[in-house]
């Protein structure tokens, strides 16, 4: 049976009279993905900080691999890997130069940069200044930092925000490469699609608040609305639309009277997306 690789209980932070955390509680699982959803400003980034030893809870508890995260933060650096939003690379250094900066950090020997930079589709790139680097390599680049120690948890705040679609999709293929190996992966995101490809649960942020969290399934059953859309054709010759509720007593009737009376051009069905029903539990959208 898998452990928690992450606990926390009752976390709290506060900029001042701003409370960014309020009373969180959770588990994650070792070899699990936990997408932390919210918006901007909702306290994901504040918590992986806190969770990660760079800031200290001003209540509560938390324990990262069994260690506390307010007594143990310089043990706790050693087992994880952490990626945020913001690059802060050695620009004037080459992207291998980095990784081998960060190696020597770690004490790790034997590190072979050059196979993790193919890894994240920087191969042949190695040894050109980071300067030079768009945002998307950077950002691969990031991620490759964060696997130099072979982290046992990995931290992604934001790993694929403004990238262009080749890079994101590399850096969804790492994360489920390292859930295959078995590393647990932390990421928080406001893309509720890749949070719902990607994680065997998600946690919804809101005001500082954990206000739901549970497998993107689980959520879509409580919360969502199945329907069938149908594009059809009028006698004019003009296409509407149609949509019918999929999971009532009514629906067999229902669409075979769609099919008997119209000429039916397309059908397919359709399921609340983890953004319908962020705003239908919190009220607000992803971008507010």
């Amino acid at each position: 049976m898998a452990r928690d690789a992450i606990v926390v209980e009752e976390l709290v932070y506060s900029y001042g009279e701003l409370v960014a955390v309020d009373h969180i509680s959770f588990k994650v699982g070792e070899g699990e993905i936990l997408g932390f959803l919210g918006p901007n400003g909702a306290g994901k980034t504040t918590t992986v900080k806190m969770l990660t030893g760079q800031l200290k809870p001003k209540g509560g508890r938390a324990h990262v691999l069994g260690m506390d995260v307010a007594r143990d933060a310089g043990r706790i650096r050693g087992e994880i890997g952490v990626c945020f939003e913001q690059t802060n690379l050695y620009e004037q250094m080459s992207a291998l130069e980095n990784l081998q900066l960060f190696a020597r950090l770690f004490g790790i020997s034997g590190f072979d940069g050059p196979a993790l930079l193919k890894r994240v589709g920087l191969a042949g790139r190695e040894k050109d200044r980071v300067e030079g680097y768009s945002k998307g390599m950077k950002q691969r680049l990031m991620v490759a930092r964060a696997l130099v120690n072979r982290p046992r948890i990995l931290f992604l705040d934001e790993p694929t925000a403004g990238l262009d679609p080749a890079s994101s999709e590399a850096i969804c293929a790492i994360i489920l490469e390292e859930r295959a190996r078995g590393a647990t992966v932390f990421l928080t995101t406001h893309d509720m699609m890749e949070a719902d490809q990607l994680s065997d649960r998600v946690a919804f942020m809101n005001g500082g608040k954990i206000v739901a969290l549970d497998t993107p399934l689980n959520l879509k059953q409580q919360y969502g609305k199945r329907a069938l859309k149908a594009k059809v054709r009028t006698p004019a010759g003009e296409l509407q639309d149609r949509e019918l509720a999929l999971d009532t007593p009514q629906t067999p009737e229902l669409v075979q009277k769609l099919f008997a009376g119209e000429k039916v051009v397309t059908i397919h069905s359709e399921e609340a997306t983890l953004e319908d029903i962020f705003i239908q539990i919190t009220g607000r959208g992803l971008k507010e």
